[in-house]
């Protein structure tokens, strides 16, 4: 089985007939409440996908990670605020996703809070660490929706990365799940 997991409900709209888990926002949430189903299914993959902001951005785009990195603590030296996604799902998600850059993407509890990434998301370093600890492949695949950092909330696309998210969510399930 794979198991879709994103931090709100409306950011699973697409993947009809995936398991899915609604992890919440933010990475303490999404951490506790990927553990427990993990334990729960024991899933074959995890696919963690969401909206992003970037630091630049021009129009809703796909990125697919090649590693989740904890910002918050931001320490270079330590390994494990590093969780480097499946090669596998990676390679599918592409397939699924053609256009689609591959970078690290950045996690933090707080808009603007990532260093070091041009991605910036909220929960995709404590689903893909919550996956290593038990051996289940994952990988986190974002629509950008806005610049880091933009003030107006206006000019966040929200409504446009969603809607490129769920015309998606099919075709990566489709792809992961003959992975996963």
């Amino acid at each position: 089985m794979l198991l879709v997991v994103a931090a709100t409900p409306g950011e699973l709209d697409g993947a009809n007939g995936a398991a899915t888990l609604v992890c919440g926002v933010g990475p303490v949430e999404a951490a506790a409440r990927t553990a427990a189903e993990l334990a729960r299914s024991r899933p074959r993959g995890v696919l963690n996908v969401g909206v992003a902001g970037a630091r630049a951005f021009a129009e809703p785009s796909f990125v697919v990670g090649s590693e989740a990195v904890y910002c918050d603590a931001d320490d270079p030296h330590w390994i494990e605020l590093r969780a480097p996604a499946d090669e596998r799902l990676v390679a599918a998600a592409l397939r699924a996703l053609p256009g689609a850059r591959v970078d690290p993407i950045g996690t933090t509890a707080r808009v603007g809070g990532s260093t070091g990434c041009d991605t910036e998301a909220m929960e995709g370093y404590a689903v893909l660490r919550a996956c290593a600890l038990v051996g289940v492949p994952a990988v986190e695949v974002r629509v950008l929706a806005n610049a880091i950092g933009e003030p107006d909330r206006a000019r966040w696309r929200l409504d446009d990365a969603r809607a490129a998210l769920a015309a998606a969510l099919p075709r990566l399930v489709e792809e992961l799940r003959a992975d996963a």
